[in-house]
């Protein structure tokens, strides 16, 4: 779900068509207006940021250049000119810098990295040696324009040659040139685009982070409850059992780079669970898998059933079935579940899988990592709970306990991730890039505040944030966010503490949360609205959507909590209101 369409400006030193034609077409969700730039004016754009182009205000900006063009020391090199590899690298250094200027002006900038025409050999035996090879420059000149955009986290290079690879023989015909000064034909645009909306929607929208499949003919061949586990087709010297096991091997990847893993079936679970605990040949153990419902029911049922268990929405969800009737059913039954087409040749599902874009994301971080562990952690809360006979209980049981950090250059990356993937508990839903969240915390009016939770059975991580301005003695909470994971076991009471204390050190009066609806974060509004009794925030509601706390009134959390704030932030003196509540304290105090 992308949270409003944008303007694309497209800047290039050849004719982009049909680019912009296919992009609105394509990306109509994610982009209002497609704009071309003034053709072959890449340096003056680039440089000469009040040009009347800017005007247009885009959000996105895609720079597409000719390398011989963009860098005109290479440009001599095909010649057969001697020119030095320094020579080179300064001019795509002062590029690549012209580009990243660009990363605080929008919010994506899109660079396909640079090329050469397939059917120019170069030098021939000596085209991959330097100095003088002309495709052992063009390597270097790429590397080192990635690792000059790098820092930019708004900035991304793709890969122009892996689109040229996937189109035609003719992808790049100088005939193009001479008739329209196009440098790519049709084919390549078609990809391009493919690749551009799939790197917006991944930037803008929401990767999706649980992938459910099927087990019989989906993760190993044919049906374990009849021929027994022992004689399912996985692994061993048949091609199909190593394309079984080859497949299991990249879904485990996949739980590296945070993707969840769960399991629909159409079985019995004792049957099926044997196989996964028993087969010397399984990739993939009970423990990949962080929720199963594995019977007879429907499976749109079922997995509308799983994803209420682990609170993320049908949005997160991909469905992978060998049958095209159960697929045609959940693609029905529930549109927001991304269904692709599968393969009917079982070889085939590894690269079916490679070419899925909606596992992309736009940074990895430990948290990502740690997500099957966490969800299963999570089952075994769940389970633990069937053993007290109050929330209250449970939540005593759990022994929470909350760390609070300034933002700082450490959990930026984190944070500025759950800041722009967080929906349901997110108070303005403001989007903001690293480098400007990191100058808008740097502003002196300006604070913000990290929250890193964990438990007796695991640690949860950096799972919430809380932003405060101060101005003429008002305070305002600008950002509230917090993982769903985590919501209702007293750490949005926590962030707001901090949030209140911060605001009484900097001597203002009141603390004003303004919330500002969205599709999909009314939680936060009952949280403000107090309409559930045993989790609401205290604020007196105000009009237009406001929520204030007079900050003459210290802030109550639960008592199964403990916040660890090394002394930075809450006031000492603290004492103990009642038997289910106690006013913040220092962890001094505490010890």
């Amino acid at each position: 779900m992308v949270d409003s369409p944008r303007t694309c400006l497209l800047i290039s030193d050849f004719t982009l068509e049909p680019l912009p034609q296919l992009l609105g077409r394509e990306g109509e969700s994610i982009l209002k207006d497609v704009i071309v730039a003034p053709f072959n004016q890449v340096n003056q754009l680039l440089l000469d940021h009040s040009h009347k182009i800017w005007q247009t205000n885009p959000e996105v900006v895609i720079v597409w250049t000719r390398p011989e063009l963009a860098i005109t020391n290479f440009g001599r090199l095909c010649l057969s000119e001697k020119v030095t590899e320094a020579e080179i690298d300064s001019q795509v250094s002062e590029f690549a810098l012209q580009v990243a200027a660009l990363s605080d002006r929008v919010g994506m900038v899109l660079v396909p990295s640079w090329s050469f025409p397939p059917t120019k050999r170069g030098l021939g035996l000596l085209d991959l040696r330097p100095p003088q090879g002309r495709a052992a420059n063009l390597l270097r000149m790429n590397c080192k324009l990635i690792e000059t955009l790098a820092p930019c986290n708004n900035v991304y290079v793709l890969d122009t040659q892996n689109w040229l690879a996937r189109a035609t023989p003719s992808a790049q015909d100088s005939k193009l040139w001479y008739l329209a000064k196009m440098v790519f034909n049709s084919d390549v645009m078609k990809i391009a685009t493919k690749e551009i909306v799939a790197a917006l929607e991944t930037h803008f929208s929401h990767s999706r982070k649980l992938l459910i499949l099927d087990l019989d003919d989906t993760l190993w061949g044919g049906v374990v409850g009849e021929v027994g586990w022992q004689n399912i087709e996985l692994g061993g010297h048949s091609p199909l059992g190593e394309a079984f096991q080859e497949f299991q091997i990249a879904l485990k990847a996949l739980t590296r780079r945070g993707v969840a893993l769960a399991i629909v079936s159409k079985n019995s679970e004792a049957v099926a669970l044997e196989a996964i605990d028993s087969h010397p040949e399984m990739q993939l153990r009970r423990e990949d898998f962080v929720a199963w419902r594995i019977n007879w029911l429907d499976k749109a049922k079922n997995i509308m059933e799983l994803s209420q268990e682990l609170n993320l929405g049908l949005e997160s969800a991909v469905f992978i079935d060998d049958s095209p009737a159960e697929r045609a059913r959940v693609k029905e039954a529930l549109p927001d579940v991304l269904v692709p087409n599968w393969p009917i040749d079982k070889m085939k599902y590894c690269a079916a899988l490679d070419v899925l874009s909606c596992f992309d994301s736009t940074a990895y971080t430990s948290e990502d990592e740690r997500r099957t562990e966490m969800y299963v952690s999570e089952r075994k809360r769940r389970d633990s709970q069937k053993h007290y006979s109050t929330l209250d209980e449970w939540l005593h049981s759990l022994n929470i306990e909350i760390h609070a950090d300034p933002l700082r250059s450490d959990n930026m990356k984190r944070a500025t991730q759950l800041l722009n993937k967080t929906n349901q508990f997110n108070l303005t839903n403001r989007r903001l890039n690293q480098s400007t969240f990191k100058k808008w915390a740097e502003k002196s009016e300006n604070s913000a505040f990290v929250f890193s939770v964990k438990d007796r059975f695991s640690a949860y991580g950096l799972t919430g944030i809380a932003s405060i301005q101060v101005s003429n003695k008002q305070a305002y909470i600008i950002d509230l966010v917090l993982s769903c994971r985590v919501f209702g076991r007293g750490v949005e009471h926590a962030m707001l503490a901090v949030a209140i204390n911060w605001a009484r050190k900097q001597e203002a009066k009141n603390l004003v949360a303004q919330y500002v609806p969205t599709t999909r974060n009314s939680p936060t509004q009952e949280f403000f609205l107090n309409e559930s009794k045993w989790n609401s925030s205290g604020f007196k509601p105000e009009e237009n959507g406001e929520f204030k706390w007079d900050l003459s009134q210290f802030y109550v959390i639960p008592k199964y909590v403990s916040l660890i704030d090394d002394d930075i932030f809450l006031p000492h003196g603290a004492a103990t209101c009642n038997d289910s509540e106690n006013i913040f304290q220092t962890s001094n105090e505490k010890k």
